[in-house]
């Protein structure tokens, strides 16, 4: 299926559907960011980042939130 076939099935959609849709898709959307992170982390892709962080935080630059 085309995005142009999907869009022209979306807007032909009830509006309690397309809600569902929507809390669907953020949803899948959050769960492909979380295993991106976890693959990032998993490689040590952010490594370097977390040093920062840590070096940052042991300075007392960081605060709690």
């Amino acid at each position: 299926m085309s995005i142009v076939e999907l869009e022209t099935a979306i807007t032909q959609l009830p509006t309690k559907d397309l809600d569902q849709l929507a809390e669907w898709l953020e949803n899948y959307r959050e769960e492909m960011w979380d295993r991106q992170i976890e693959n990032d982390l998993a490689t040590g892709r952010l490594d370097a980042l977390l040093s920062e962080v840590d070096k940052e935080s042991k300075a007392g630059l960081a605060r709690s939130i």
